[in-house]
């Protein structure tokens, strides 16, 4: 005995038999009531809605022909349930089925006014983030004579590979493709810079042209480095300052600490 295919088929049979009886209230309800505007015969379509079937009129049974029973008011509409025109009193109706009814109106009128609310803020946060965020930070060539000693802390930074360093003039590195080149390799968790990949044949000089991007990087909250031993390990950046407002509402720029304990 399978007895999962016997329980769907008891939930189809069932579904069956409340369509058929919904119908045949329907059916009972409606009797004796013709189309105000034509006198064909009614047959309901929805619930709260019948259609006439000569002149497809559409309207609502309970207001076109029910009255209050306190006054003798009209019936009308409100949200969910109807009430007497003139005394306000709650009107049961007898047309429904499961005595449910929805004015279509009222909750399409108030999802409009809902998305224009929201439609309205996501503008204004984004105009707020606008002119929040800061201006570019301009970037100066790279000139290593104006810190002193800087070039020595860099040769011992490199010990081990292949020729000094060698001050040459800024034209010859290219600070944006290095950066982009960090940026391509560093992941969610923690690399030594020597694990990236060099763009020049001399390892020295381009180990120190990779050390260099990742400082600037790190300043602008784009990485993470530290030392670790003689090894400086690299991390891509997660500022946990920001929070989120719409998911679709570009972030706005985090607060980045000063970053420490890189020793050159």
């Amino acid at each position: 005995m399978n007895i999962i295919q016997l329980a769907f088929n008891m939930t189809d049979t069932v579904g069956l038999l409340v369509q058929k009886a919904k119908k045949f209230f329907y059916n009972v309800m409606l009797f004796g009531y013709r189309c105000p505007k034509c006198n064909g015969s009614l047959a309901m379509i929805a619930e709260g809605v019948c259609k006439c079937n000569s002149c497809e009129l559409e309207f609502d049974p309970t207001v076109e022909f029910q009255q209050c029973s306190n006054c003798g008011g009209k019936p009308v509409l409100k949200v969910r349930r109807y009430c007497c025109k003139d005394c306000g009193s709650d009107i049961r109706s007898k047309f429904l089925f499961n005595g449910l009814v929805f004015d279509r109106q009222y909750f399409k009128t108030r999802m409009a006014k809902s998305r224009q609310r929201k439609k309205e803020q996501r503008e204004r946060v984004r105009q707020m983030l606008a002119e929040s965020r800061s201006s570019k930070l301009p970037m100066e060539a790279v000139d290593f004579n104006t810190v002193p000693s800087l070039v020595d802390a860099l040769n011992s930074l490199t010990s081990g590979l292949d020729a000094d360093f060698e001050i040459t003039s800024h034209e010859e590195f290219d600070m944006k493709r290095y950066e982009s080149h960090i940026e391509a390799h560093i992941q969610d968790f923690a690399i030594n810079l020597l694990d990236i990949p060099p763009l020049s044949e001399n390892a020295r000089k381009d180990l120190i042209w990779r050390f260099i991007a990742a400082i600037f990087l790190a300043h602008t909250g784009i990485v993470d480095i530290w030392q670790e031993d003689s090894n400086i390990m690299v991390i891509k950046h997660v500022d946990r300052q920001r929070c989120d407002i719409f998911d679709e509402i570009e972030g706005v720029d985090g607060y980045q600490e000063p970053m420490g304990g890189i020793e050159a």
